[in-house]
């Protein structure tokens, strides 16, 4: 559950750290105190996009923390090899930098906010005011009922099959052309293919030619400089090498190396010396003799040059390229010379994977629509606790249209359908339900879905708009359920609902030194009685309005008393 969320720096909250408690936890306030901004935090800690909009004016950073306690072994730790500390905690941070950066860590290590996003769907949901609007969007309906039924596994399989149906098909129609077309493409790859294999291509030939064009363009110079090195090393008619002059000062001084140290010394330097020049005169020579230069060998380079040139501008920037562009048209052709027996084994092989794509389809569809009937039953439990007796769902399939009648969901259409009222008709949702009826309807099928999960809070942000007395009460009631095996945070203007709930925060804006503030405060069940006062009548305040407070806390503290006997 989560047990500490500490705030710093967003929007008009420079600094607060909030408590909560395992049960029923609800934050009141004055519309624009800042309640959203508790959500939104949350939102953060759990890896939702932020903005950086979202940092207090003049502060350098935002920054939130939350520590997490009583945590089942999820799924998440073993594959990230992370987890709570030696006492059971996990503290999570995430700060909010002004260039848009986040910086993130569980109990001091980082994180991406990728990782913290997935970990955090199974920390905690946030349940707000949108959800109703993705139940009137019947695209949602169908990922409700598999979330519901637990289809991952029989979707996974059908996914497989039906990309593999899709693949041989794409492979299929690729093949397929009218002859004219047929004809022109034949066409076109053999004069490629001819011009390509007629060049001759060797990989790397290009470098290789270019530096030996480099070569000949700069022979002359090359080899004056060559020979003049190869005279001054082993001599000429006229003068005596550097090799010759050092083998020389060697001979002489060894005769008179015996007689003094210091001419043995510089003989063995003179040694070194001659030895190294000897080897620089050997590779000089061996320079020289290697330039072989043909007439016209430059013209022919210039020319195969230029016919790579061309080949280059139409099928790739180096003979590599142009040589797998080859081996492609190569391919192809014999797909389009062949492509009668290739249509035919591929036909085959699309008739078995449209058949186990079927199959599996139809698997799918079998289980979605038993859930659709477990689901039923379960949100008319739930809306009978939630005042709405006499109302009735329905998950309504239709099969799926196109040629296949498939996609990448199956073969199901699937439509959430409604009667309000005794003897009318079932109906979409969108078409009929109200504000307040969509509020109770999210929050039945919310509670039925988290009870598969081994999400351990729940937090609902104003999710009972439109609803009022009795039925407040009831949703009141139905919180209080929840909260009994999960961890819930509801933040709601209803006293119906803040009077149910174990732990009440209240969420006030002030100012101080020309600056907005807001404070979140732990009440007492006497202040309890003054805010719940406030919700019920506003600002003015009376001892009947206290009294009614009193009485709603009294009423609330019986039920969840009875609820525990049962």
């Amino acid at each position: 559950m989560l047990s500490l969320l500490h705030i710093e720096n967003i929007a008009v909250i420079e600094s607060a750290d909030i408590q909560f408690d395992k049960g029923f936890n609800a934050l009141t306030g004055e519309t624009g105190a800042g309640k959203s901004i508790v959500v939104d935090a949350i939102g953060a800690i759990i890896g939702e996009r932020t903005s950086r909009d979202l940092i207090r004016t003049g502060a350098k950073s935002a920054m939130v923390s939350a520590v997490f306690t009583q945590l089942p072994a999820l799924s998440w730790f073993a594959e990230n090899g992370l987890g709570p500390d030696e006492d059971g905690n996990l503290l999570l941070q995430r700060e909010i930098q002004p260039d848009g950066k986040n910086i993130c860590r569980l109990n001091g290590r980082l994180l991406t906010v990728s990782q913290l996003r997935a970990l955090g769907r199974q920390l905690l949901n946030i349940h707000g005011q949108h959800d109703g609007q993705q139940l009137l969007d019947e695209r949602c309906h169908l990922s409700y009922l598999d979330r519901f039924g637990g289809m991952e596994s029989l979707l996974a399989a059908y996914q497989e099959a039906y990309q593999e149906f899709q693949r041989i098909l794409r492979e299929r129609n690729a093949l397929e052309m009218d002859e004219a077309e047929k004809s022109r493409r034949i066409d076109s790859l053999t004069f490629q293919i001819g011009e390509l294999e007629r060049a001759h291509l060797q990989p790397g030939e290009d470098e290789a030619l270019t530096d030996r064009r480099n070569l000949l363009r700069n022979a002359g110079k090359l080899i004056e400089a060559v020979e003049g090195a190869h005279a001054a090393c082993w001599g000429d008619e006229d003068r005596d090498g550097a090799v010759s002059l050092l083998m020389e000062a060697e001979r002489t001084l060894s005769s008179a190396a015996s007689m003094s140290p210091q001419v043995s010394a510089l003989l063995e330097q003179l040694t070194e010396l001659r030895c190294a020049a000897d080897d620089v005169a050997e590779q000089v020579r061996d320079l020289r003799d290697s330039f072989d230069f043909e007439p016209g060998e430059l013209d022919e380079i210039e020319g195969r040059l230029d016919v790579l040139y061309r080949l280059k501008k139409k099928y790739g920037p180096t003979v590599e390229e142009m040589l797998d562009y080859l081996e492609r048209s190569k391919k192809e052709l014999d797909e389009i010379q062949f492509s009668s027996d290739t249509i035919a084994r591929l036909e085959k092989e699309q008739a078995k994977a449209l058949q186990l794509a079927r199959e599996r389809a139809q698997a799918l569809s079998e289980a979605r629509r038993a859930a659709g009937d477990a689901l039923q039953q379960r949100i008319q439990s739930e809306l009978k606790q939630l005042d709405m007796p006499k109302v009735r769902f329905q998950a309504e399939f239709q099969p799926k249209g196109g040629e296949y009648a498939l996609d990448e969901t199956g073969m199901d259409e699937v439509q959430f359908l409604m009667s309000a009222n005794v003897g009318e008709d079932l109906k979409p949702i969108q078409k009929i339900a109200s504000g307040g009826e969509l509020a109770r309807i999210m929050l039945a099928l919310k509670n039925v879905l988290a009870e598969n999960d081994d999400v351990t809070t729940l937090v609902f942000d104003e999710v009972d708009t439109g609803v009022s007395g009795r039925a407040a009460q009831k949703v009141a009631e139905k919180l209080a359920g929840v909260a009994r095996t999960k961890q819930v945070l509801c933040v709601t203007h209803l006293p119906q609902l803040a009077a149910m709930a174990d732990v009440h925060f209240s969420v006030e804006k002030g100012e101080r030194k020309g600056r907005t503030f807001t404070e979140v405060e732990r009440l007492s069940r006497e202040r309890r009685k003054e805010e719940l006062a406030r919700l019920t009548g506003g600002a003015s305040i009376t001892q009947a309005l206290l009294d009614g407070a009193e009485e709603l806390l009294a009423g609330a503290e019986r039920y969840k008393k009875e609820m525990e006997r049962s």
